[in-house]
């Protein structure tokens, strides 16, 4: 052991060194072992013998980057992007797609084999629901602006910096949202506006946001400057419309902060409608600059038709959508239940919920704000006892105190709609005193990438 231990040790930055990659990692990366300890390296395959050069060595875990490919995957393909390796948006256009489903399934059960004590070979972990064409999925673009050789581009940072990658045509995204955003850009360009300079603060627009719906082909343009006075602005936003006929609402958002995050307070409307329109099945939405919408919209119908059958509503269920944004998933389900109550702690996404209900003619759905550790109690003490429980939390998984709630009210049946595999892990074996998981389906929302999303029955277990 005394000498394993230092020959792990020995591993140095800039070593090279074999290994066979054993899995994917929960970032898309290749996972193997050196001498024990494991190793992450991204664009390495499941099943392939790589040489690896050492980037990063830490005190339980190394990084690095592969050098020499000694044995392929089969499931190995070339990456149709030409700027897949510098953007980093996607982690696994080199692996098949059929396998990719497979991979992302894998990653779920890590996640609960390192963060259970479950039973992983009992659970039921169903195999990973695809899409028939993983391109062209995203509704939605959000490109930084940069100058290059005294040119304005349009992209995304590269992995791990802070060097922008011109990208003219992303294949996960829409055509319409590709198009928009290059003509946009050629319009700024030809009106001689300037580009945000994040160092000098100097400058005009930092970044063009295009959403599209897939259904209406609305598309909505969101300039986000870095102050309000944007030069001959109104002007710009005639020759978008002008150019672009589908482009039904072009918004200013003002960001004058010192930050990475894209959305500043301040939202005008230059031309046409505050909102664009968006179908998912029979149900409409209003999708104003800032509000929360699934990004994939073919796979959010797949997914919310998941938590409508884990559900098991016969139309008499008092149902709990805890956190629930603009009403979405309640409104999915609506039909099937007796009662569907909502909450959320924004006030404007509980208005939406309220205004989209009434525009649907859904007079079961009542929404409210504040957070569920304060209505369920109370709800319960005042005889409304919800059979069913649904939740989306986001990536940092549900609060304590709001499972500690499930607990006690506890409701037949949790679903539990999740986007990250290791927050969901923790989550269910928390829950694993008073809840059996009957099963987890992933769900795959983000082809070429790494993320998987998730919908788990839990059921309540007799004894309670």
């Amino acid at each position: 052991m005394k000498r394993e231990s230092n020959g792990s040790a020995e591993l140095k930055v800039g070593q090279q060194f074999p290994l066979t990659i054993k899995r994917l990692g929960i970032n898309g990366e290749g996972v193997g072992y050196f001498k024990k300890k494991v190793v992450f390296v991204p664009g390495a395959l499941p099943g392939e013998e790589v040489v690896v050069e050492a980037t990063k060595v830490h005190p339980k875990f190394s990084e690095g980057r592969v050098k020499n490919i000694r044995k392929r995957s089969e499931h190995r393909v070339k990456p149709p992007c030409t700027i897949y390796e510098q953007c980093g948006g996607c982690q696994l256009q080199h692996l098949a797609y059929d396998q990719q489903l497979k991979e992302k399934r894998d990653i779920v059960i890590q996640a609960l084999e390192r963060h259970t004590r479950l039973n992983v070979d009992q659970l039921e972990i169903r195999p990973t629901i695809g899409m028939e064409n993983p391109w062209h999925y995203r509704n939605k673009s959000q490109f930084q602006l940069g100058l290059k050789k005294g040119k304005m581009i349009a992209g995304l940072y590269g992995l791990d910096s802070h060097h922008l990658v011109p990208i003219s045509e992303c294949i996960v995204q829409h055509s319409a949202t590709n198009k928009t955003t290059q003509t946009v850009k050629q319009i700024l360009e030809d009106f001689g506006i300037t580009v945000y300079h994040e160092r000098k603060r100097t400058g005009d627009v930092r970044t063009i946001v295009t959403r599209t719906g897939f259904e209406t082909g609305e598309v909505q343009v969101v300039l986000v400057t870095a102050k309000e006075n944007l030069p001959r602005k109104q002007l710009i936003a005639e020759e978008i419309k002008k150019r672009l006929p589908e482009v039904t609402s072009v918004i200013q958002n003002v960001n004058k902060a010192k930050t990475s995050v894209i959305f500043g307070d301040d939202t005008k409307l230059l031309a046409g409608n505050t909102v664009i329109q968006e179908v998912l099945g029979d149900i409409s939405f209003e999708l104003s600059a800032r509000a929360f919408f699934q990004l994939n919209p073919i796979q959010t119908v797949k997914l919310y038709d998941e938590v409508k059958k884990a559900a098991q509503l016969t139309g008499r269920e008092k149902v709990v959508d805890a956190y629930c944004g603009v009403g979405t998933i309640g409104m999915w389900i609506a039909e099937g239940a007796g009662e569907i109550r909502g909450m959320d702690v924004i006030k404007e996404s509980i208005a939406d919920a309220k205004k989209n209900a009434k525009k649907h003619g859904i007079e079961n759905a009542h929404y409210v704000t504040g957070t569920a550790e304060h209505w369920l109690p109370k709800w319960t003490n005042e005889g409304f006892k919800p059979d069913v429980v649904i939740v989306d939390p986001p990536r940092t998984g549900c609060d304590r105190t709001f499972l500690d709630t499930i607990k006690q009210v506890k409701p037949k049946r949790f679903v539990y709609v999740s986007c990250n595999p290791s927050t969901l892990a923790k989550d269910l074996q928390y829950l694993a005193k008073d809840y059996r998981v009957e099963y987890i389906q992933p769900v795959d929302m983000f082809p070429q990438t790494a993320h998987v999303e998730c919908v788990s029955q839990l059921v309540l277990k007799m004894s309670n």
